[in-house]
């Protein structure tokens, strides 16, 4: 099976995805389609004073899906409402290449990557290693609740000042 690209109307990504689901149980397709992936990400904005965590989708009007794409497959999936067509040159449909699914699949495990390497804790000496402030070491402050942001204290120009980087952007020293 190769990876494809289906080009869907505005906000039916979901709604495809759970179409192409209920047609995969049929007996013409049931091997023939295998996972299907809308790369989201986790985003969080401040409402009414309150953090809100809310999915935010990586590509609009994109569905990725692994599939077998026999002549029955590709005329099941265009024949959906909601889908325009399959990414490619005219009527036929161009897999993604092995280092772009690599890199699709990492979004898509990047969140169970990152919580298992954390191993920061308040208190520990960092060293910044990308940023406006590389090459600064400082001291945790705080560390988010999603573990994605770390507060460092770092003296600039003799002056101890609070820094948010990633947690990804230090490394322990």
């Amino acid at each position: 099976m190769k990876w494809y690209v289906v080009h869907t109307y505005a906000s039916h990504e979901f709604k495809i995805k759970e179409a192409i689901l209920k047609g995969k149980e049929g007996p013409n397709l049931k091997n023939k389609i295998g996972q299907i992936l809308i790369p989201t990400q986790k985003t969080f904005y401040i409402r009414d004073g309150k953090k809100v965590e809310r999915e935010k989708k990586l590509f609009n009007s994109y569905v990725i899906l692994e599939a077998d794409l026999t002549p029955e497959v590709y005329s099941f999936i265009v024949g959906l409402p909601g889908v325009t067509h399959f990414l490619g040159s005219g009527k036929k449909a161009h897999p993604l290449s092995e280092n772009e699914v690599n890199r699709l699949l990492g979004i898509s495990d990047r969140e169970n990557a990152e919580t298992e390497k954390f191993n920061f804790i308040s208190g520990d000496m960092v060293k910044i290693t990308s940023g406006p402030f590389t090459d600064f070491d400082g001291i945790i402050d705080k560390i988010s609740d999603d573990k994605q942001k770390l507060t460092i204290k770092v003296t600039v120009f003799g002056r101890v000042t609070p820094v948010e980087v990633g947690s990804d952007q230090v490394d322990i020293m």
